[in-house]
This record gives C-alpha cells, sequence and structure tokens, in this order.
C-alpha cells in the first residue's frame, strides 16, 4: 500500500510534480488505459507532470501578465494579421508539444508500434491544465482538427495533417474552430458566413465574419459556411480548413479585426474574424460540415472536461497545502473540524468529477479505435452522446465552486493578482461557456435519446456495470444506486412523452445522470481497488459521494455532527490507506 501525504512539507502547488502529488489521476489513468498502453505512459506522465509543475506553471504566471497583442495592419498599413506572444509562451509551446501530446494520438511513439489512445491525451491535458487551461485550447483544438482531418480529409489536406501531427516544433501546425458568428451564439444553424466556389484555383472563398475565434492565429482552423443554394439551418452548413496562409507564404484573405478582452485564458488569443474572400478547402461532403463538427465537438467537450478537472485538481493541491501550513487560533487550519469538512468534500467533488470524465474519455477513446480498425463502434457512440455532454456541463460547474473556495481559504491572498487562485477562477470562468452552454448540453442529452435510443444504452451499460459488483463492503451502497437506476428509468419514460416537459427539467436530468453515473463508477474503483491491494479507501469516498448525492437528507446530521469528515480527513484529503475491517 501507499503512504499519506503530508502537504505541510510544500510551500505552495507548484515546483511539484503534479502527476506524483494526484493520485486521482493516476487511478483514472490506470482504469481507462489499455494495460500496454498504461505500461508505456507511465514514466511518460511522471516527467510531464514534473514540467508542468516546474517550468509550465512558472511561466504560464508571466504569461498571465503579458497576454498575445494583435497587429492587425503594420506600419505601412497593410495587412499583417500578426498576434506577437511573450517568449515564454512559445518555450511552453515547444516543451509540451514535443512530449507527444497530440502527435502520440495519431502517430506510434516511440516504443510502441500502435497510437496511445485519445484517453492519454485527455490525461495530459489535465495535467496541463493544472499550470495553464488558456494553452490546453490550442492543444485541444490542434487535436480536434488533427481527428477530423484523419477521418474526413483527403489528399490535399495530408500535408495539413502531417503539420497538426507533427512531433517536432518547427515542423507543427496548431488548430482552431470558428464556429461562433455575431447573430447567432449557440444557434450554429443561423450562420451566414457563405462558400462560393472559385474554379481557377479549384478551391473554395469565404465571406463572412465569426465573433469569438480561439487561437485566431492558427495556420489549420475549421469553419462552416454555406454554399450556394444550400438550405437554412444546420443540414446547409459544410465545413472548410481555411490556413492563415496559402501555399505560396502569402496572408489568406481574412482579417483580424481585434482580440477580445477577456477576463481569463489570457494565454491563447480571441478575437473576431472577417472572410474576405479566404482560400478554403472543402472538408468531406458538401452540406455534412455540422455532422464533422460534432465528432471534433465531442472531442472539445472532453477536452473541456478534462481542464475542469484539472483546475479542481490545482485549487485542491493549493487548499491542502495552505491548510497544513497555515495556523489560526492556535491550531493548523486543516486540524479545525469544519475546514477538515470542507476538504474532505472538495476532494470529494474532485474525484467524482474526474472518475466521471475519464470514464467518458474511456468510452470515446473506444469508439476511435474500433473506427479506425474498421470495427462497429454502435454502442460506444450512443453511449459517448450521453455522457460527453453531461461530463462537460457539469464538471465545468465544479470547477468554478472549487476554484472559488480554494480562493476564499486562501483569504485576501486568494484574491490578488500574487497568488495562483486568482487566475484559477478567472480561467474557469470561461468552462461553463465554451464548447456549448449548460443549456444547449441539458438539450442535447434530449436529442441524444430520442434521435439515437441513448437512455436504452445508458440504462443497459448501468446494469452491466451494477452486476459486476459484487464486493460485501459495498453491497449498501450497490442497493441504493439500483435503487436510483431504476427511479432514472422511470423518470426518461415519463419525460419522452412529453417533450415540453423535458426541456423544462433537462438540467436536473443532466445532474441525475452524472450523479448515477459517477456512482457506478466509484464503486467500480473501490471494488478494485479492495481486490487488487485490500484497501478501503476508495469504499469511504463512495460513500461519501452517495451519502451527499443520492441519498435523501437526513436530520442525523445535527446530532451526530458529520463524524465522517473527523474519521477518514487522513484516508479522504491525504490518500492514507484504509484498511477494510477498520471502516464502518
Amino acid at each position: 500500500m501507499t503512504t499519506n501525504i503530508d502537504y505541510s512539507e510544500f510551500e505552495a502547488g507548484r515546483h511539484v510534480n503534479y502527476w506524483r502529488l494526484d493520485r486521482t489521476i493516476q487511478r483514472e489513468a490506470a482504469s481507462v488505459y489499455p494495460p500496454d498502453a498504461y505500461e508505456w505512459a507511465v514514466d511518460h506522465l511522471d516527467e510531464f507532470g514534473e514540467l508542468i509543475g516546474h517550468t509550465i506553471a512558472d511561466n504560464a504566471d508571466v504569461i498571465d501578465q503579458h497576454g498575445p497583442e494583435l497587429f492587425t495592419y503594420d506600419a505601412h498599413g497593410e495587412l499583417y494579421n500578426h498576434v506577437e506572444y511573450h517568449p515564454l509562451q512559445i518555450e511552453n509551446e515547444r516543451l509540451v508539444y514535443e512530449r507527444g501530446i497530440v502527435a502520440d494520438c495519431f502517430t506510434p511513439p516511440a516504443g510502441r508500434d500502435e497510437p496511445m489512445p485519445f484517453s492519454h491525451n485527455l490525461v495530459m491535458q489535465y495535467l496541463l491544465s493544472y499550470a495553464d487551461p488558456g494553452f490546453d485550447c490550442p492543444v485541444a483544438m490542434t487535436t480536434g482538427v488533427a481527428l477530423v482531418l484523419e477521418r474526413f480529409g483527403d489528399d490535399r489536406l495530408a500535408e495539413a495533417f502531417e503539420g497538426l501531427t507533427a512531433r517536432s516544433y518547427d515542423e507543427l501546425i496548431e488548430g482552431a474552430m470558428f464556429l461562433t458568428e455575431k447573430q447567432g451564439g449557440s444557434d450554429v444553424g443561423a450562420n451566414e458566413t457563405v462558400a462560393r466556389f472559385d474554379a481557377a484555383t479549384g478551391t473554395w472563398r469565404l465571406y463572412g465574419e465569426k465573433w469569438f475565434c480561439s487561437n485566431i492565429d492558427a495556420e489549420g482552423t475549421l469553419a462552416l459556411a454555406r454554399t450556394p443554394d444550400a438550405p437554412e439551418g444546420t443540414d446547409g452548413l459544410s465545413m472548410f480548413y481555411v490556413p492563415h496562409t496559402t501555399e505560396t507564404g502569402d496572408l489568406n484573405q481574412q482579417i483580424y479585426r481585434r482580440l477580445k478582452d477577456k477576463l481569463g485564458t489570457i494565454s491563447v488569443p480571441t478575437g473576431e474574424v472577417e472572410f474576405t474572400g479566404a482560400k478554403a478547402y472543402l472538408v468531406g461532403e458538401e452540406a455534412e460540415g455540422f455532422k464533422q463538427m460534432a465528432e471534433m465537438l465531442n472531442l472539445e467537450r472532453l477536452s473541456n472536461a478534462a481542464a475542469s478537472c484539472g483546475i479542481m485538481g490545482r485549487a485542491l493541491l493549493e487548499s491542502k497545502i495552505h491548510a497544513a501550513d497555515r495556523e489560526a487560533f492556535g491550531r493548523r487550519l486543516d486540524q479545525h473540524p469544519l475546514m477538515r469538512v470542507d476538504l474532505v468534500d472538495m476532494a470529494v467533488d474532485h474525484e467524482a468529477a474526474t472518475s466521471f470524465t475519464f470514464e467518458a474519455a474511456r468510452v470515446f477513446s473506444s469508439r476511435e479505435t474500433a473506427r479506425r480498425r474498421g470495427e462497429s463502434d454502435d454502442d460506444d457512440y450512443r453511449l459517448m452522446r450521453v455522457l460527453i455532454p453531461v461530463a462537460k456541463a457539469r464538471t465545468a460547474r465544479m470547477a468554478v465552486a472549487t476554484a472559488s473556495y480554494a480562493m476564499e481559504i486562501q483569504g485576501g491572498n486568494g484574491y490578488v493578482r500574487d497568488f495562483v487562485t486568482h487566475r484559477l477562477l478567472r480561467d474557469a470562468q470561461v468552462l461553463p461557456i465554451w464548447e456549448g452552454t449548460e443549456n444547449i448540453l441539458s438539450l442535447d442529452v434530449l436529442r441524444a435519446f430520442n434521435r439515437e435510443g441513448s437512455h436504452r444504452t445508458l440504462l443497459d451499460w448501468l446494469d452491466e456495470r451494477h452486476d459486476e459488483i459484487d464486493h460485501p463492503l459495498l453491497s449498501d451502497e450497490l442497493e441504493v444506486v439500483r435503487t436510483t437506476r431504476e427511479q432514472l428509468e422511470a423518470h426518461i419514460a415519463s419525460l419522452m412523452d412529453d417533450p415540453a416537459g423535458a426541456q423544462r427539467v433537462s438540467k436536473r436530468l443532466l445532474n441525475d445522470i452524472f450523479e448515477m453515473v459517477t456512482a457506478t463508477v466509484l464503486l467500480d474503483r473501490a471494488q478494485t481497488r479492495l481486490t487488487s491491494v485490500n484497501d478501503a479507501r476508495e469504499v469511504a469516498l463512495t460513500r461519501r459521494f452517495i451519502d451527499r448525492h443520492l441519498k435523501p437528507e437526513s436530520t442525523d446530521v445535527y446530532t451526530d455532527g458529520d463524524q465522517f469528515a473527523e474519521t477518514y480527513f487522513d484516508t479522504i484529503v491525504r490518500f492514507a490507506p484504509l484498511d477494510p475491517a477498520e471502516i464502518g
């Protein structure tokens, strides 16, 4: 068994190895990677956690004070479209991309015959987000554009694909997705950008504007536009690949009008783009753009969830260290009963969010692996159509709440720029907005139920997972989860007959799915830990989650004083092993 972590040994949540200190992500990676892939990845992730905890984290604080600057025109008034970055951002990009964060999922890394699963990319994004969720945005989009071109690109886009998946930073091109328009927002079908075929070059020309373009100067951008005579709505949209420069090295015909003055994620430049005849390449079939974009959006939403969990992990680490180092009223903060309750529940929230996210990542990775092998992926597809929007919506909210409370734990220091919690909260606040708001995601779950029958796949999957839980220490929790599963099925059945009512309660449904699936995944993790190393820590963790989310609120807390946090503080917060004989 592993020993507990003494957080009083550290001064702050930096100059440490984030992989080594985060046993939650270690557990999740071991659970969701294929065994051979995990064996290869362990040393790689250890090195990456060291890099992020030192160089990348230090650089990120400086970059937050010196964000990118846009020069639309040069000194002679000519179109320039140049974004100037702080040199430390360039250093961060070189260090991170050359560790294979994108490339490893598309081409076999050294020592392997196959690419790594996409869950590996998401674990690395999670660790990167401990230091800079803003930089994780272009990493995620580069991965997403590469995935789209792998699936739908043709020979003319082969060079772009090679650049997106390059291992050398000097050969790398970054990706972006310009989706949002001023008049449409979340209503992608209101897209007004048009595409006209240029017979002279055999390419298309785009005209229109995009309103919220992150990684604005990416060399490889995907954009949606409507071709002549295409129908209104999403059915009429086509996808185009728009390079920053043409094959002759000239600037493409687009204007980077301005950068947004954002609350957070300063390291990634976000702005407005006007297409003025920009050369573009059709990706896949005409009028299939929205469906193709959805493939990228699935990965982007998982990336958003991984970033949310990474922020929660960093916020929790800063809170644990501060509470172990700071004294108030004659005792360390983490010796005060109420602080113990808070730290325990922050830890449980982090582990719940991370477990759900990486179970969704496992399903997504399984589907992509099957697709590459030409095998059926229908069940995984239907399941991920539920899990991914739920993961994105719920973890984003949890990241904001966790970062906010981490700031409170730091007191006044947490509110000033000298301490990282200030930036964590600013960066977290965009996560409920990126890749679809909670309303959009809740409605997306309903669409998955109505169009694909994903609720039946979800319920069957839950039953299969519950049938695998047979350890006596988990029997009471399993009974609660099975009962809740039956209630969930009844609720879904009633909503299928009431479309308007279903929309009004869709957020509640989304949250119920999160809690049901999370409890199931935590039961699985608890049983694995019990049977493999005879450690009941995850049993205590699972009980706390189920007591808080699946059981009716009890008045016992007022009579027993919520003894859980006092009894299991070291187990939950410091990862101390727990003898199964000692759990109540």
